[in-house]
Order: C-alpha cells, then sequence, then structure tokens
C-alpha cells in the first residue's frame, strides 16, 4: 500500500510508467478513483506519433472487451424493464440464427457458456483479415450460417466475443434501436460520460482520440490498424475521466440502481453447478483479499484495464497504445501501491507430505502400456513417462509425478483433483480421460509418423472446402513436406502429428483434425483449435 506524503505515492505511480513518459513512443494514461472523484489521472508517451500528440486523461481509446460489461449491463435494464428474461431462447429475438438443436439462452451469451464459435477467429480462417473492415452485418451473416456449436450450452465456460455481437443485435431487436442509441441515452448521459460512445463506424472522425501501435523488430513503431464497424463484443471509446464515473457506479449508481448492479455482477454458473468468476459481461473476483469488478481487453495495440473495488470505493483505470504492454502486470502493480492485503497469512506452513509410495508402480508391464504420445480433438497434447517404476506426466515443458488412486487411475500429486483415467481396452487405440474441477477432455495415444512415402504424404494432399465460411483451403506436397494454403495468407508448413493431425502455425487454425471414411479414405479435416471446434471442411 502507498505508503507517505501524495507527492510520495505520485512519485511511485510514475515510476511504475517510466518507460513510456518519452515524448517518441506511444504510451498509456491512468487513473485512480476514490469515493466519489477521480483523484490522480496522467498520460505518458504520445497518443499519436506522426503529429507528437501526447497522452492525456482527456485522450480517447478503444477499449476492445471492457466494452463487454456496458453491453450486458444494456440487457440488464432490458430485463428490469420486463422487456426480456435473461433464460430466454436467443432465437426468440435473432430469427436470423440457425436451429442447433440446443437452447441457447441470453444468459449463456453473458456467461461465454453458449458454445457458439468465436467471431474472429471464423473471420480469420475465412480469409478476413482483421485489420479488414469488418462490420456488423459481415458477423451476423457470420454467425447466421454456422452448423455447429464447441459444445452444449451451459456444459464449459470458453470466451466467445460473438455473443456479445449477438447481445447487441438483442438490443435492437427489442428497442429498435443500435447498441449506440441505447447505452447513450440509458447508461452514458446518466453518468455525464460525455466523451463515450459505441464506435460502429470506422470513418466517423473522433476529436482527441489516440492510435495504436506495434513495436518492430529492430526499433521504432509501425501502425497497428483497427478498422471495426461493429459494436458489443468491443467497440466503446471512452477516456479516463469518463470511465472512471462508471467505476463509481458500481457502489454508487447512478445509471441504474443497486439491484441492476447486483445482477450485472452475479456470477455464471455451469450445468453441473461449478461456479464461475465470469458474471455478465465482467469478471467477479478477490485482489488482496477484496472484492473487485474487473476486465482487460486487447484489439490491434490496444491494451485497457479497469477495476472497481467496491467495498473500497475505489477504482483503478490504464489504457495503453502499444501492442506489447503488459496490461495484466501493470494494472496489479498500480493496484498494489493502494490496496492492503488482507488475506490471511499463515506463519511457517508446513506442506502435506506426499505419500510417494503411492507412486511405485509394482505392475510395471501394465504401466508401461501408458506411456507414449497423447493427443485431444482439441490439440491438447501430453505425455506419459514411466521411469523408476513411476509414471510422469510431462507437457509444454512441465512434468508432474502421479499418484495411483485406483484401477489404471492416478492422480497428479501436487494437485490431486487433476485425475487420469487409463483405458487400453483396444490395443489398438488406447485412450486416457482427464478430468479437473470445472473441466475434462479425452486423449488418443499415437504414435510419432516418420519416413512416411510419398504416396502416404500424398494422400492428404487436396482442396478443402467449408460450407459454413464459404472459403476453400488447398494441401500440397512440396519434396517431403505438407504445405497449407489459401489465397489471402502466405503458405505454412504443416506438422503431421500421428496420422490424424495437423498443425499450422496459423494462429486461427493451429490444429486441424483429420477426418476419414468407411475405407480409411481422407475425406475431411475439422479445425479444432481454441474458441472454434468441430468446423468442417470437406476434400473435393
Amino acid at each position: 500500500m502507498c505508503p507517505g506524503t501524495a507527492r510520495f505515492c505520485h512519485e511511485k505511480v510514475d515510476g511504475l510508467f517510466a518507460k513510456w513518459n518519452t515524448p517518441n513512443t506511444p504510451g498509456c494514461v491512468i487513473g485512480i478513483v476514490r469515493n466519489d472523484s477521480l483523484i490522480y489521472a496522467k498520460g505518458y508517451g504520445l497518443a499519436n506519433m506522426e503529429y507528437g500528440i501526447p497522452n492525456t486523461p482527456e485522450t480517447i481509446y478503444h477499449m476492445a472487451s471492457i466494452s463487454k460489461q456496458f453491453t450486458a449491463y444494456a440487457i440488464v435494464l432490458l430485463a428490469q424493464q420486463g422487456k426480456l428474461k435473461l433464460d430466454d431462447d436467443v432465437r426468440k429475438y435473432l430469427s436470423w440464427f440457425p436451429d442447433l438443436k440446443e437452447k441457447i439462452t441470453i444468459r449463456h451469451l453473458l456467461n461465454h457458456t453458449s458454445g457458439i464459435r468465436d467471431q474472429w477467429q471464423l473471420l480469420a480462417i475465412s480469409g478476413t483479415r482483421l485489420d479488414d473492415v469488418i462490420k456488423q452485418e459481415h458477423i451476423v451473416k457470420l454467425l447466421s450460417k454456422q452448423r455447429a456449436l464447441n459444445f452444449k450450452p451451459g456444459d464449459q465456460y470458453t470466451y466467445s466475443n460473438s455473443g456479445f455481437t449477438m447481445l447487441a443485435e438483442i438490443v435492437k431487436s427489442v428497442t429498435g434501436k443500435t447498441l449506440r442509441q441505447f447505452t447513450d441515452s440509458l447508461i452514458f448521459k446518466p453518468l455525464g460520460m460525455s466523451n463515450t460512445h459505441f464506435h460502429d463506424d470506422y470513418t466517423e472522425v473522433v476529436k482527441n482520440r489516440s492510435y495504436s501501435y506495434f513495436p518492430r523488430e529492430g526499433g521504432g513503431f509501425g501502425n497497428s490498424v483497427l478498422s471495426y464497424s461493429n459494436a458489443g463484443a468491443t467497440s466503446l471509446f471512452t477516456n479516463v475521466n469518463d470511465l472512471s464515473k462508471w467505476l463509481i457506479n458500481f457502489y454508487n449508481p447512478k445509471a441504474g440502481t443497486a439491484e441492476d448492479i447486483k445482477l450485472l455482477t452475479q456470477k455464471g454458473k455451469l450445468n453441473n453447478g461449478v461456479e464461475s468468476s465470469y458474471a455478465l459481461g465482467i469478471v467477479v473476483n478477490e485482489f488482496k483479499g477484496w472484492r473487485q469488478y474487473t476486465h482487460n481487453g486487447a484489439d490491434a495495440g490496444y491494451r485497457t484495464f479497469a477495476t472497481s473495488f467496491p467495498d473500497l470505493k475505489m477504482g483503478f483505470i490504464i489504457f495503453s497504445n502499444v501492442g506489447d504492454f503488459d496490461i495484466g502486470r501493470k494494472g496489479d502493480e498500480l493496484v498494489s501501491l493502494f490496496v492492503k492485503d488482507i488475506t490471511k497469512k499463515v506463519n511457517n506452513p508446513v506442506a502435506s507430505a506426499i505419500d510417494t509410495s503411492k507412486a511405485v508402480l509394482n505392475d510395471v508391464a501394465r504401466a508401461a502400456k501408458f506411456s507414449g504420445n497423447y493427443i485431444a480433438d482439441d490439440g491438447t497434447q501430453f505425455n506419459f513417462k514411466l521411469d523408476n517404476q513411476k509414471l510422469y506426466w510431462e507437457r509444454y515443458g512441465h512434468t508432474d509425478l502421479l499418484l495411483k488412486a485406483g484401477k489404471d487411475t492416478f492422480m497428479v500429486a501436487d494437485a490431486p483433483n487433476v485425475k487420469f483415467l487409463f483405458d487400453i481396452a483396444n490395443s489398438k487405440e488406447t485412450q486416457v480421460k482427464q478430468w479437473w474441477p470445472d473441466g475434462k477432455r479425452s486423449l488418443l495415444k499415437y504414435s510419432p509418423t516418420a519416413n512416411l512415402t510419398d504416396k502416404q504424404l500424398q494422400a492428404y494432399a487436396g482442396t478443402y472446402y467449408c460450407p459454413e465460411l464459404d472459403c476453400k483451403y488447398g494441401i500440397v506436397l512440396k519434396g517431403k513436406d505438407l504445405i497449407l494454403t489459401n489465397s489471402k495468407y502466405e503458405d505454412t508448413k504443416l506438422q503431421l502429428i500421428g496420422m490424424d493431425h495437423l498443425r499450422s502455425n496459423f494462429w486461427w487454425m493451429g490444429h486441424l483434425k483429420i477426418l476419414r471414411g468407411d475405407k480409411n479414405q481422407i475425406i475431411g479435416f475439422e479445425v479444432n483449435d481454441g474458441r472454434v471446434m468441430h468446423l468442417r471442411f470437406n476434400k473435393i
């Protein structure tokens, strides 16, 4: 907690952002809220490098995903007015959304539990670059053609920007007003946020706005272009002065009521009863023992952070316009200067001893069948290694000792709530099921491929078409390399994992699962990666 005089505290704050306090780099703007006032605000570096315009507390910033809490609050206000219910089926308001044989509710959209694939990744797969002009109707058309979900609604939490575009369209369906119009009249005007709006037209001139940049290799900065004409998941424009009024509204509401805030900050819950820290467009958790309502954002070179501590009546804001800005770490550092840690400290804690006798395996021959490489449908890769009569779980540079927890069942020694169940009944297809408190997955054992013949490799070559996105990719064999091609992107080399999985360097489709027909011939692939699952491409 920042001790000493106000001047000392200011020096500590400025020290956190000294790197960007220069006349020739982009930077950031910060704000600190106490009770009903913005008690400290300052800009560092440039809002516009071309004209040397500095960042100030009045500088307008693109908020990225901080926008979601305002979209959610619009829905909350409509629910409190009786114009919709959070458990209504979304198709009641969005007739264009396809019937996917599952009830998807407004609450599912708000909590990121709908199973609807993410719009940005879908757009990228379709060949739309994220620095292209992306309009609301473009996203709506994309979502209207979806044929499957990532998972059954309510079964999992997976962040989906699509849901918040749909929420904006629900506001329009219910009120006849755009999200920009509705939030302006019911949220921004009551709070006196006169420099805030949902920026739904990329050609609109906005005075005093910042532009975003990314650091170039070798020094200097380049423009990080953002041309969004869509709103709901993103695109709120505001400044520190205005956003401070919103953070105060969490504990002293002037737009809406305390009951509205209570609904907005109600945590999500999965079908199995497990609670999620993600509420309605905002994260509800604790920092240093204090309850906080918080969210970060990232689009192009913008990085944003805003958090409110209702019990302390404090709030903190950081906006940056440089893409390598570590917004989460800087947010924690700023808050830590002012918020005292009230979590209980345990003096000289004694770690629970691990019963290593449970790690020693008597049936080594059986355990040897568990060892090897595994991959899941979503592309997750694990390795299990038997060493000195003990089984180890290896993944992404980490290794954990496993303890016997039942027949063919193991738990992680340092995290007993993570368990694995091996199934070796089918000698051709060894499987392991992994589960933990709020999730589960299945993985299949595979053998690394080596020295495949040209004929075997050529079987993967061909043109693959996705009817949902109306786009094509090609796989071609060049020498001994499989290459993924597309008319919009540079060619990229594919890595074969086993015989049925391919990896690429594209962030939007880094993992492809091969689909086979009755005669084991390749008939297509699924994109199973990140926020998009089961997106089918047929080989033509």
